[in-house]
């Protein structure tokens, strides 16, 4: 098996993550000098990976995202791909100020910029009365712990436990940011089903960025996702090959 395998080059033209997931997949067949002319340079030998859903060789290459601003509705959706490790910012350490701006949802995005639309008045009153809410409840319980405390000092602990209840007055709009990593059979995956006009129209809005990124830095990769755009110009992602089961 050593002296065949001396026989295998990564393309030159390959990322590394595309010539690992190449090596990967001769590894599983023993295939390193490249008998088959159709699968001879990187992009071929994956796009037939593609096609046949030998996907697990993708797994052993990975990307990593920091995405600010965002809702927690969104990240409440993030949760739900087993195969995502998620470092988000902490509600019980992280203080929500005045100046903190709501997530606005994509269909209301257009009005935003309109002061006398309801749409906005509706979502200012609801966000201030949140914050409002919020800042009150914090420093009622930062007093109420430190009393109890006999401290002269608020410490780290008090003020956690006084943010982290407060939180419960937070909509869905709260913004947030979250480092995101997977592997690539991970990422296919969650463009797949994010990137759908189906998904929710903020983390649709997400997938189209990140695909954005996938496909200019790992093109092998994802060589079979197509940007496209409905009667309404709403833009999507959509996949050519099999999905993964």
């Amino acid at each position: 098996m050593a002296e065949d395998l001396t026989k295998w080059e990564p393309d030159g033209s390959a990322t590394d993550a595309a010539s690992l997931s190449e090596f990967a997949g001769r590894a599983c067949y023993q295939s390193w000098d490249k008998p088959n002319p159709g699968t001879r340079w990187n992009t071929d030998y994956l796009a037939h990976i593609l096609e046949v859903g030998h996907l697990s060789v993708l797994e052993h290459g990975t990307a990593t995202f920091y995405i600010e601003d965002v809702s927690r509705s969104l990240t409440h959706e993030l949760v739900r791909h087993r195969h995502m490790s998620p470092s988000q910012l902490s509600q019980r350490y992280h203080h929500l100020g005045w100046h903190t701006k709501p997530v606005v949802p994509p269909l209301y995005r257009a009005v935003w910029e309109d002061e006398g639309d309801l749409t906005r008045v509706i979502l200012e009153k609801a966000w201030g009365s949140a914050l409002d809410s919020y800042d009150q409840l914090v420093r009622i319980w930062e007093r109420r712990l430190l009393d109890a405390s006999g401290l002269s000092k608020l410490d780290t602990s008090m003020r956690k436990q006084a943010r982290e209840a407060a939180r419960c007055v937070l909509p869905n709009m709260t913004p947030t940011a979250v480092v995101l990593s997977g592997n690539h059979r991970t990422w296919r995956h969650f463009l797949r089903l994010r990137g759908s006009l189906h998904a929710d129209a903020e983390i649709r809005g997400l997938a189209l960025e990140i695909h954005r990124w996938l496909e200019s830095t790992e093109p092998a990769l994802y060589q079979d996702f197509k940007t496209m755009t409905d009667p309404g110009n709403r833009v999507y992602l959509e996949c050519t090959t099999p999905a993964d089961e």
